[in-house]
């Protein structure tokens, strides 16, 4: 019985780690990939980000003002599920900051300004290059 081996990417076509001229689907060596079954997964929607981020804010003890939960899950359905609950934490302390116990749509629109989720960044870094990059 051969062993079952997950690999979790969204890299697209990409250089195969370890070499320098190896570019591959999701950076994996065609030789490998030709042997994998591809499972194909869809990204979250906003009703699942604003499940996941609601439960992370009760477990943290975060209030989310009116509005809050919902221009979280946009930025998590745009970007990814981590970049919205990476939101939490800095929007918190601004809040604290501020002397409130409620983040508010405002800490959120700052955090927005500040912080950057991997496929804007990855956007920019492509058009700076001189293509758009995916």
């Amino acid at each position: 019985m051969a062993p079952t081996v997950i690999f979790a990417t969204n890299r697209g076509k990409s250089l195969v780690r370890g070499t320098t001229d190896v570019i591959s689907p999701h950076g994996i060596p065609v030789d490998l990939l030709d042997r994998c079954l591809i499972v194909k997964t869809e990204g979250y929607t906003r009703e699942d980000v604003a499940k996941v981020v609601q439960v992370r804010a009760i477990a943290e003890g975060l209030t989310l003002g009116e509005g809050v939960l919902d221009k979280i899950s946009e930025a998590g359905e745009r970007g990814s599920l981590r970049y919205a609950l990476q939101l939490l934490t800095p929007a918190s302390i601004l809040a604290n900051l501020a002397g409130r116990t409620e983040i508010t749509l405002q800490d959120i629109d700052e955090m927005n300004e500040l912080f950057l989720d991997a496929k804007t960044s990855s956007t920019m870094i492509g058009e700076f290059e001189g293509g758009t990059k995916s």
